[in-house]
């Protein structure tokens, strides 16, 4: 009886032994990780315990973690931040992109394309921000940030977007204040007359608040001046959207004879941050091409996403992504403006980077060879030969992505 109970205790203390070595949940094993933050561009292994990041180290042992998903061959990064959503999904008539059909549940649009984090901008103002939250933010996996619009009610389009007296400053950065973190910018968008006070409200309100505004411009007849938005009226740090459209009422970045127009180079260096923001009808090659090739690169890289965009040209953000590598963008770059670059722009240095400590929110990219075809908001098309799929995505150290099953044990028969 004796030798069968100290048996039994060596076998207790080497299963526990065993149990205190895995020192990790997860390893992501043999990816290329690309951390711009932490100047990683190289084959390395990525640890993750308790939701955080762990270690990232050139060599890590296997047998340290419950969970192995083997890399190699893939692209490791952090969950891509969309800067560019519409995330305030509901059932209200006539609503736009506010409570209604337009906007769309984040979750099942962002982890299939790595995507951790979404920046709702301007479906809610400060009227029904509260909505929001509860309905969409509190309810989601996906982490769901906010620009509040500047119109109290939000973005319900038509008449209501053109009400200046609902465009209050001050309520919109006290709301902005109370959920600091949360409301990370401010919102213009839609606006048709020929006015800079609405301009001048919502950058009343980001200084008021201490966070970047972001603008869709144009549409005024006569347009208001592109030069003085860029130059004068909008501050370093803030936001303009749908930087490659090419729409009535806007003045485009390229001229008419193809050269990117010089203030934008110089709003560029005054830090003045260029926004895809594809969407349905907000980027065009004839724009995108002509720009890229005489260095005219986005500060950001985001989807516009809502019904009109997610089944046409745009589809998703890595589709995006892959067209700015095909027009010569580096891979490198093209997934630094989708994670680190935004991260920075709304004040959440916490997000974006592969930090030991950080969040665990992590993607890994297949970046394929091949033959593709991609499409603008125009119907035209561009041939490729790269195109980025996702692979896996992490949400604080949780699989909440797999598309050939990396992160399980294989099945066998008995």
């Amino acid at each position: 009886m004796l030798k069968k109970r100290n048996w039994a205790i060596i076998l207790m203390l080497a299963s526990t032994i065993a149990l205190t070595a895995q020192d990790y949940d997860i390893l992501v094993k043999g990816g290329h990780v690309i951390d711009t933050k932490n100047n990683l561009d190289q084959v390395m292994d990525v640890a993750i315990k308790d939701g955080k990041i762990a270690k990232v180290d050139s060599k890590i042992p296997e047998n340290k973690a419950k969970t192995l998903i083997d890399a190699k061959g893939f692209i490791v990064a952090p969950g891509l931040l969309d800067i560019h959503g519409h995330n305030f999904f509901g059932t209200e008539e006539d609503a736009y992109l506010s409570n209604s059909f337009s906007a769309l549940p984040p979750d099942g649009f962002t982890f299939r394309s790595g995507v951790t984090t979404i920046v709702d901008v301007g479906g809610a103002g400060w009227k029904n921000f509260k909505t929001f939250k509860t309905q969409t933010i509190d309810k989601s996996k996906t982490r769901v940030l906010s620009f509040l619009n500047i119109i109290g009610s939000g973005m319900k389009g038509g008449a209501i977007e053109q009400n200046i007296e609902d465009m209050n400053p001050k309520l919109t950065a006290y709301v902005a204040s109370q959920n600091k973190g949360t409301i990370v910018g401010v919102k213009l968008a839609h606006y048709s007359g020929f006015d800079w006070e609405p301009v001048n409200r919502v950058v009343a309100a980001g200084t008021m608040a201490d966070i970047p505004v972001m603008i869709d411009f144009g549409g005024s007849e006569p347009e208001l001046s592109l030069e003085t938005l860029l130059m004068e009226k909008l501050r370093p740090g803030d936001i303009f959207t749908h930087a490659y459209a090419h729409v009535k009422g806007r003045t485009p970045v390229v001229d008419e004879s193809g050269k990117v127009r010089k203030y934008v180079f110089d709003a560029q260096k005054r830090g003045i941050i260029f926004d895809v923001g594809h969407g349905g009808g907000s980027f065009v090659f004839e724009q995108a091409i002509p720009a890229i090739k005489q260095g005219f690169l986005p500060n950001s890289i985001s989807t516009d996403l809502h019904t009109g965009s997610m089944n046409g040209g745009m589809k998703d953000i890595l589709n995006i992504m892959s067209k700015f590598i095909n027009m010569g963008m580096p891979v490198k770059q093209v997934i630094e403006t989708a994670t680190w670059n935004p991260a920075q722009y709304i004040k959440r240095t916490d997000l974006g980077h592969l930090t030991v400590g950080a969040v665990a929110d992590l993607t890994i990219l297949n970046l394929k060879k091949g033959n593709f075809g991609f499409i603008d908001t125009q119907g035209k098309k561009m041939m490729g030969d790269q195109k980025l799929e996702c692979e896996l995505t992490l949400r604080e150290g949780d699989v909440v992505w797999d598309l050939n099953g990396i992160s399980r044990p294989m099945w066998n028969a008995k």
